[in-house]
């Protein structure tokens, strides 16, 4: 193999409870209005024929119990609390019995939004990378393996911002399941160890400052906690 110009950062990785290995980010999927309440909070009507989706780096993968500037160009930045999906094996053009056992683990994830650079794009029918793309923007809580967090749906999701909640629905409030979230994208792309799925928001969604702490929460999972400076 040919020398490179240059080396490239080693990939993030998220802590797994029970293993001494992580587990490394490989491509990082986002599912857009997913919970219709939130649609309905953000101005927007669920698309009840397919889930939709959009991306954000590997690279801007960061863990829980850290700190998150500020980032530069919004002047709305927003909270989303939503749980993430490990994929562990290869999947394509599964079945829901495949895209069930292609589940690894699951967390509590934060998806970090210029909420201002979205809403105007999408007003301009242009790409939401600006908004949703964002340095540090995807913070990941330690993963648990699927067969302990059991069927997925009466568990409680919840966000509060400095002591204060925001957010708090169940996972059953999701218009897509899990495993239909993973039958459908599997269908565009091979699915590999790696890949990590955010399956939506419920609503409560709001603006954040420098000094707010976030944490959040999903039963049966290790919570999650950002500052803002």
């Amino acid at each position: 193999m040919p020398d490179t110009l240059f080396t490239l950062p080693d990939p993030k990785t998220v802590p797994v409870n029970g293993e001494t290995a992580t587990y490394p980010v490989g491509r990082i999927f986002c599912v857009g209005r997913n919970y219709a309440a939130h649609a309905a909070e953000m101005g927007v009507e669920v698309d009840r024929e397919a889930p939709f989706y959009f991306t954000k780096a590997a690279s801007h993968a960061q863990a829980s119990d850290t700190a998150l500037p500020y980032p530069p160009g919004t002047e709305n930045f927003h909270y989303e609390m939503e749980l993430a999906v490990a994929i562990g094996k290869p999947v394509f053009q599964a079945d829901l019995t495949q895209a069930t056992a292609a589940i690894y683990a699951y967390g509590c994830a934060l998806d970090m939004t210029r909420r201002d650079l979205q809403q105007a794009l999408r007003a301009k029918q242009r790409p939401w990378d600006l908004g949703k793309d964002v340095e540090g923007c995807a913070v990941f809580a330690p993963l648990s393996k699927a067969a302990t967090m059991g069927h997925i749906g009466p568990q409680k999701i919840r966000l509060s911002v400095n002591g204060k909640q925001r957010q708090n629905a169940t996972l059953a409030d999701m218009v897509w399941s899990v495993p239909e979230l993973i039958r459908h994208l599997s269908g565009f792309y091979h699915l590999r160890p790696g890949d990590l799925i955010l399956t939506g928001t419920p609503a409560g969604v709001g603006p954040v400052v420098a000094g707010d702490t976030l944490t959040g929460s999903i039963d049966g999972l290790d919570p999650i906690r950002l500052t803002i400076t």
